[in-house]
């Protein structure tokens, strides 16, 4: 299973961007999808995900500006960020919660793709 990330770049405080991760390969059935940062100096943390039924949860930093949503169909999860904050700055990682025929789970991660917000 692979992830491919997008979406990234830069952009002034209170604008916005949409990041994108589409998730190929032998897929069987994906449960969890979701996005965490890092910024420099931090540890990485979860900034939102989504369960296959929709659910949804959410850092408290980006609530109301952050929305998380899924395309089954083309396995790809979105993020869309408005209101962007300097301290949004991050590489955004996007992950999912994979099963395979068997039951097993496993976690697979995206390579990163850099949001940096100028204030």
């Amino acid at each position: 299973v692979q992830l491919q990330a997008s979406g990234g770049g830069l952009v002034q405080a209170g604008g916005s961007l949409r990041l994108s991760c589409a998730a190929s390969g032998s897929i069987f059935s994906i449960n969890i999808m979701g996005w965490y940062r890092q910024a420099p100096g931090n540890e990485r943390e979860l900034v939102a995900s989504i369960t296959s039924g929709g659910s949804t949860n959410y850092a408290d930093s980006v609530k109301g500006r952050f929305t998380i949503s899924r395309d089954n169909a083309k396995n790809t999860v979105y993020l869309q960020m408005n209101s962007l904050k300097a301290e949004d700055t991050a590489v955004y990682y996007c992950t999912i919660r994979h099963r395979n025929r068997w039951a097993s789970e496993s976690m697979y991660w995206g390579q990163g793709t850099l949001v940096t917000v100028s204030s």
